[in-house]
């Protein structure tokens, strides 16, 4: 399909600009913080150092976008519809990259499939790493805010399945969480989102519970949690999934069933990392587990404020 160079990322200085013309929906068929959460805003540091906009470190240098994250490669499989954020012509589309496909497979090609929108008045979005097979519009056409583009994949460069939503005004990368440009230590003045977002500086993207401690890769794929687990498993574990933690950042995860807590610990993250899960485990010291109802807890705290919780269930029987 016809793709032209505005598919490109592009990487210059961000700038100031207004936003009577422009307001954006949100962009994906997903509730942020349930099924979805933003795992990285535009970059606002000029320099190797990163800042987002509201001072934290959740981005990374050069970053001229915000990434929309799903929990896992399952959730992308389903399919997550991806909305056009404003109406526009299409300007640009390329579609038929395999999503996951190694990095020296994608040189020039890091959006992966996407779509450019001409949104009027010097307003330009790019939507970057959609699924392959799943694009719905062709160049030229004219499109609605709300209108389906796509679905979300991990086409181009692309650790976990995200839409990267790009805005452009006059070619210059703009912040839609900060479009008046405001110090980054007070609320932003002005904003280019019918809803604004709000602001969370990590959290978890999700808490399960195994009979071992799972790998990596199954909890990426989806595939890692179980609902119900045997009376005579031999270990009873939980796993808190993470996403944006910091060097001390404490992921406090807590397992209890129907005599009690069955182990609780605090887990202190040694370096910051984009995604990452950590996993505790009680093995079987009797000849079985009590049945019931099991209530799993990860909280994640950072300098003693917890940023994200989210509790979980699991049936032993």
């Amino acid at each position: 399909m016809i793709y032209r160079a505005a598919l490109a990322l592009i990487l210059s200085s961000a700038g100031p600009a207004l936003a009577e013309d422009l307001q954006l929906a949100f962009p994906l068929d997903c509730t942020l913080g349930q099924d979805c959460h933003i795992q990285q805003y535009m970059d606002h540091d000029p320099s190797s150092a990163v800042q987002d906009y509201r001072c934290s470190g959740l981005t990374y240098d050069g970053h001229k976008g915000t990434d929309f994250a799903l929990p896992d490669l399952a959730a992308m499989e389903a399919g997550v519809s991806v909305r056009a954020a404003a109406g526009g012509m299409v300007k640009g589309v390329r579609d038929g990259m395999e999503d996951g496909a190694p990095l020296s497979q994608v040189q020039g090609r890091e959006c992966g499939n996407g779509v450019v929108i001409d949104n009027g008045k010097g307003w330009e979005t790019q939507y970057c790493h959609l699924k392959r097979g799943s694009l719905r519009v062709t160049d030229g056409q004219q499109i609605a805010e709300g209108d389906v583009i796509g679905q979300v994949g991990q086409s181009g460069r692309a650790a976990f399945p995200h839409l990267h939503l790009s805005l452009r005004h006059n070619g210059e990368p703009v912040d839609p969480f900060d479009a008046g440009g405001t110090d980054c230590a007070a609320e932003p003045s002005e904003t280019l989102w019918q809803d604004t977002p709000p602001y969370r500086p990590g959290g978890l993207i999700a808490v399960g519970f195994a009979d071992h401690v799972p790998t990596y890769a199954a909890i990426k794929a989806g595939d890692a949690g179980r609902e119900t687990l045997p009376t005579d498993a031999a270990a009873l574990v939980i796993y808190g999934y993470s996403y944006g933690t910091q060097k001390d950042d404490i992921l406090r995860l807590r397992l209890s069933g129907p005599k009690g807590v069955v182990i609780e610990k605090d887990v202190v993250m040694d370096k910051p990392q984009a995604q990452s899960f950590r996993a505790i485990g009680k093995r079987m010291a009797s000849r079985e587990w009590p049945p019931g109802r099991y209530t799993g807890t990860a909280t994640l705290l950072r300098a003693g404020r917890v940023i994200d919780e989210r509790n979980g269930f699991v049936t032993v029987r």
